[in-house]
């Protein structure tokens, strides 16, 4: 049996870019990767995934004091750095996304309900960014090596917004790329019950 492309590109080929080549990448391309992301599942279509697109050096400036040393250099010269935020009043945008009343205010009137579908949808919608990202041919490169709480200062001052990881976008540049690590076998990873 032969392995579909489509799977080699986003799944089996496909690597973490450690750095990229000079090639920019449009805007229109990153619409179009939203586009593709936000159609996949979130609970009750809440999609509290938000996305800052950082695509000039002075925009990354802004990101340098947060970064951890590891993550300084590729990060300064990738051609693109989204924050993958997510957005702590989500169920504002219930009304428009889900097809029954009252959702609004059943996540309005429970915090920690609201925090954890936020952080767990959250964080499901930038997975989706990154496998649409793959199979509209850009190499992404997750961090979470940075300080969240400075990146919030800088751009999410006012709270609403908070950073989850970072992804360094473009085409990556396959001379820096590190060797496969291992992935845990399914026995190790998971249980049939």
């Amino acid at each position: 049996m032969t392995t579909p492309i489509s799977l080699e590109q986003i799944f089996l080929d496909a690597r973490t870019a450690n750095g990229f080549t000079d090639q920019p990448v449009p805007p229109a391309l990153l619409q179009q990767v939203y586009e593709l992301a936000r159609m996949g599942p979130t609970s009750m279509n809440t999609q509290p995934t938000r996305y800052v697109f950082l695509t000039t050096p002075a925009a990354r400036e802004r990101l340098r004091p947060a970064l951890s040393e590891g993550n300084l250099d590729k990060t300064m010269s990738a051609p693109v750095t989204v924050i993958v935020a997510t957005d702590t009043r989500f169920y504002e945008f219930m009304s428009e996304v889900w097809h029954r009343e009252g959702a609004r205010e059943m996540f309005a009137g429970n915090a920690a309900m609201a925090q954890a579908t936020a952080t767990r949808n959250g964080t499901l919608g930038g997975a989706y960014f990154m496998v649409a990202a793959r199979a509209l041919g850009l190499d992404c490169g997750p961090m979470s090596g940075f300080d969240i709480a400075k990146v919030n200062a800088e751009f999410f001052p006012d709270g609403r917004w908070q950073a989850n990881f970072l992804v360094n976008l473009g085409y990556g540049d396959d001379s820096l790329l590190f060797p496969r690590n291992a992935r845990l076998s399914f026995d190790q990873a998971c249980q049939v019950l």
